[in-house]
């Protein structure tokens, strides 16, 4: 059987460096002249775009909890074409994911169904001998998930690394291939909001190069290269085989620029196989919606960011209230759904009037208002997902929106906490915090088409 490369970085836990581990590994292949694949456990938007923004190559999300097993494996594949390596980077800790109790949803689940070899970050400080115990209980939780390397993250001293690889060799079994410095003060800055921004312009570039560096002087990537080594693996292609790619229909405007950023790959990729042709624009850069468009998308990002920018282009405003209420089908998540409500009210109390379409205002908080998996079920008037239809996604948001009046809602949505009604559906339009991956139902992308088709052919 033929041979590929793929590798999961996971961590003992959340700040082990796994973030850092990636992002210096993936630049320091790609500097070898390796075509590389990012990839990232669970819903996160924020690390793929480092990845992206460092190996050339759009970076998708794998997910065991929204998507099934099979239709994971096959964004796997479909994302691994061409690559020389995969490299899968995990979340939280190795074993955290949406149960205490197993493994599901969590980097240890991901690197058993894609079969990957697993490259463990341990944080090393303060401990010599004892980091063989912790390696050793990662080792036996789950056997199947296979750890075939350890880096050492925050030792004190070369010295220092020597001595936990030494306890680690010996009790473990496993290479540990590398380390990084306590005081490297190298890290990825904070994972706030703006930085996705500042990656968008580039101004991160020189720290993902000195990442590489690093990652060259102290971790043997050569070695990574021979341990990434695994069999192919085959996956069936359903999600993308049952749809028979037809040539464009209708044309989707998609808001995109760093202030509209969060999208799925594949609720791109469904919406073309149905016959969609995608038509970027930048309502930033003061793009109005194209007056031939048959449907709108407006995704997730950080109006909030430039909330003075969008509020004074009145043009590009104009042009998102005459869409919408003409009868365009649109979907706007999180910062889409934002950006159609009467205002943005930012931490420091200043009120930014936005599109005006959704009766009510949303405020920023300087923590985080909500963040975890849903559970979709659609309301009646919800024309991309019924009452009786059900899809996956997630929440993650710094603010809080209060309605005017009572609102038709677009969703049903369960979390941790509960269910609650969420969102606003009026006529075409479909706006909510909620992040839908069309994967977990790809009958919103065929219903969206064939709305926009219905619309066209209307007028």
């Amino acid at each position: 059987m033929s041979k590929s490369r793929r590798l999961v970085i996971a961590g003992t836990g959340s700040g082990a460096g796994k973030t850092t581990v990636t992002i210096g590994l993936m630049a320091a292949l790609k500097r070898k002249g390796h075509v590389v694949q990012g990839f990232k456990c669970g819903p996160d938007y924020i690390d793929p775009t480092y990845h992206t923004a460092v190996t050339g190559r759009v970076s998708r999300n794998l997910d065991s909890w929204m998507l099934d097993h099979h239709t994971m494996k096959e964004i796997f594949a479909r994302g691994s074409r061409g690559a020389d390596i995969s490299i899968i980077e995990g979340v939280m800790g190795m074993y955290d994911g949406k149960d205490p109790t197993n493994d599901k949803g969590s980097t240890a689940e991901i690197s058993i169904l894609t079969q990957s070899p697993v490259l463990l970050v341990i944080g090393a400080q303060s401990m010599a001998r004892s980091a063989a115990a912790i390696v050793k209980g990662f080792q036996m939780l789950n056997r199947e998930a296979r750890i075939v390397g350890v880096i050492a993250n925050k030792v004190g001293s070369e010295g220092h690394f020597k001595i936990v690889k030494t306890a680690i060799e010996q009790e473990c079994g496993v290479p540990v291939v590398g380390y990084l410095k306590r005081e490297s003060d190298l890290e990825i800055p904070e994972r706030h909001l703006g930085l996705v921004p500042s990656v968008e312009r580039g101004e991160l570039a020189p720290l993902f190069e000195r990442l590489a560096d690093l990652i060259a002087e102290t971790v043997d990537v050569a070695r990574i290269w021979e341990l990434a080594q695994a069999e192919e693996l085959v996956v069936e292609p359903r999600m993308f085989g049952s749809v028979s790619s037809q040539s464009p229909r209708v044309k989707i405007a998609v808001a995109k620029d760093p202030a509209f950023h969060f999208y799925y790959p594949e609720n791109f990729e469904l919406l073309e196989a149905y016959g969609a042709r995608l038509h970027y624009f930048s309502p930033l850069a003061g793009e109005t919606v194209p007056p031939d468009a048959d449907g709108l998308y407006i995704g997730g990002g950080f109006p909030e960011e430039f909330a003075a920018e969008l509020s004074e282009n009145t043009a590009v405003l104009e042009s998102f209230r005459n869409a919408i209420r003409s009868g365009l089908p649109t979907l706007a998540e999180c910062g889409g759904f934002m950006y159609l409500t009467e205002a943005i009210v930012t931490t420091d109390g200043s009120v930014y009037p936005m599109a005006g379409l959704i009766p009510g205002k949303v405020s920023m908080q300087k923590r985080l208002a909500a963040l975890g998996y849903r559970e979709v079920t659609g309301k009646a008037g919800n024309f991309l997902i019924g009452p009786d239809e059900q899809a996956k996604g997630h929440e993650f948001h710094y603010s809080t929106f209060a309605a005017n009046e009572e609102l038709p809602h677009a969703y049903e949505t369960k979390g941790l906490r509960g269910t609650k009604p969420e969102g606003y559906a009026q006529d075409n339009l479909v706006a909510g915090y909620t992040h839908l991956h069309f994967a977990s139902n790809p009958a919103l992308a065929k219903r969206w088409v064939e709305r926009c088709l219905e619309v066209k052919r209307r007028g």
